[in-house]
């Protein structure tokens, strides 16, 4: 624990009525024990850690990993901070800028499905990072990490899509303020700096969405900038700089300035809603597709439909994919780009592409975005007729429903429809099948033993010191 003192996580709710927003999550901050997380939460928070390094190590197979690394090195600057799968160590917001891109590099990190928000992907690296430059414990890590995530989505969940409306990342945006509210409670902040420290993130809190245009790579730096962000906010805020009180209600606060016209639809009681009560931890999504979120039942359409009707793409007369209208612009246009991706990040948010790979292939993982799968003529061909139509039914933005309709050239129609999207609600991936993701993972970079070893420190996080696991994730 950070204080003393502590108020029951309950009472904070009860009595965040009377303060800022900024003061109600700086006194869950503060105030949360690691044992007033449910035992169920604490399990399933490791297994979302364990997803997420997963993918970070999946990551350094790829060109951008080392990029990143290039340009951090470039800078000259030295520090402790190891980074996941290799080494190299840092200061610790430059090691939080690195891994965090690692994590969310691949596009297949884990999403809130109210919230849209991929809070893991600054969460993780974030607590874990701090934790070892302060020589806390697992467990202190991960009561930190657990306080980020609760914080980001009830935020995302309150601008009811609002972000990607005004052309914002909101994983970009608020990872600024989770990432405060972690590093704050690591470096023992008071509730009055936690609040400060959330003032100081509005001024940095950004991430707009213009990668979409060309498929580039800078969302992939997104959650590690609100990494950098909010321990520089905590850093200042402990050292008393002086901050707006209202960060998020305030004129030209964070909904206000972000929002500009859908500023009015924010619901501010969902951002206090059951703090310490409910856990929306429990609520993330793990993506079973290294694809947009939104896509997702499209690829088990397409997978579906080529594995149980054994449809021959070259006789498909017509192609529909259904999505929810509110998200047709993020994966739908431009047209050229979507239905001919020059990269495998663009391909990632191509509703066409998607429906025609997994259709093409039967199935859709990380082999279908290397440069193989991006040539493929069949793909491309089919890619290139896709439809993409407004779904009238979509439970969206409960859940990301989709489904894509066939038809063949000998009179027969063949669709495939999920209201629910796999990995959410009721078909939430149980812990044994986020392990088996994990090493698929995983195994793409290091040995199955190393793998093994690994997955057995990030499930034993709260038995030990968090440089004892690092310990383990950074070795090559």
């Amino acid at each position: 624990m950070i204080s003393t003192m502590s108020t029951p996580a309950s009472a904070a709710s009860t009595a965040s009525s009377s303060r800022t927003l900024s003061q109600t999550l700086a006194a869950f901050a503060h105030s949360l024990e690691p044992d007033d997380i449910p035992h169920r939460v604490r399990v399933r928070a490791k297994h979302l850690i364990l997803d997420t390094i997963g993918i970070a190590l999946a990551s350094h197979r790829n060109e951008f990993a080392s990029v990143i690394l290039r340009g951090i090195n470039a800078l000259g600057e030295s520090g402790t901070t190891p980074v996941i799968g290799c080494g190299d160590t840092h200061t610790v917001r430059n090691a939080v800028l690195l891994n965090a891109a690692l994590m969310h590099g691949l596009d297949y990190d884990d999403t809130h499905m109210k919230g849209i928000v991929h809070a893991s992907a600054f969460c993780a690296p974030t607590a874990l990072a701090v934790a070892h430059e302060t020589g806390a414990s697992g467990r202190a890590a991960l009561a930190a990490y657990v306080v980020g995530m609760e914080v980001a989505t009830r935020l995302g969940a309150a601008a009811k899509g609002g972000f990607h409306r005004a052309g914002y990342h909101p994983t970009g945006v608020l990872s600024h303020f989770s990432a405060a509210l972690i590093a704050g409670r690591l470096y023992r902040l008071d509730t009055a700096q936690l609040a400060a420290a959330q003032g100081i993130a509005a001024s940095t809190a950004s991430g707009v969405q213009v990668f979409l245009e060309e498929g580039t790579w800078s969302k992939r730096l997104h959650p590690g900038w609100g990494g950098v962000g909010g321990i520089t906010a905590a850093r200042l805020a402990q050292a008393g700089f002086v901050a707006p009180s209202r960060p998020y209600e305030g004129r030209y606060g964070l909904f206000d300035s972000h929002l500009q016209q859908h500023a009015g639809d924010v619901d501010y009681l969902m951002a206090r809603a059951g703090l310490g009560e409910i856990w929306e931890t429990e609520q993330m999504a793990i993506k079973p597709y290294p694809v947009c979120h939104f896509l997702h039942s499209i690829a088990e359409a397409g997978a579906a439909l080529a594995r149980d009707a054994s449809i021959d793409p070259q006789r498909i007369s017509r192609i529909r994919a259904l999505l929810p209208q509110p998200v047709m612009p993020i994966v739908t246009e431009p047209l050229d780009a979507k239905r001919c991706p020059r990269t495998n990040y663009e391909a990632k948010f191509s509703a066409q592409y998607v429906a025609a790979a997994s259709l093409v292939r039967g199935r859709f993982g990380l082999a279908e975005l290397e440069p193989d799968a991006l040539a493929d003529p069949r793909i491309l061909a089919l890619s290139a007729r896709v439809e993409c139509v407004a779904d009238t039914d979509s439970a969206f933005p409960a859940f990301y429903s989709g489904g894509i309709i066939v038809d063949t050239d000998d009179g027969r129609q063949h669709r495939r429809y999920y209201r629910i999207n796999k990995g959410a609600g009721e078909r939430a991936l149980s812990n044994e099948e986020i392990v088996a993701k994990y090493f698929d993972n995983a195994c793409w970079s290091v040995s199955r033993a190393r793998a093994e070893q690994i997955r057995n420190a990030v499930l034993s996080l709260d038995e030990m010191s968090a440089a004892e696991l690092w310990a383990v994730l950074r070795a090559g």
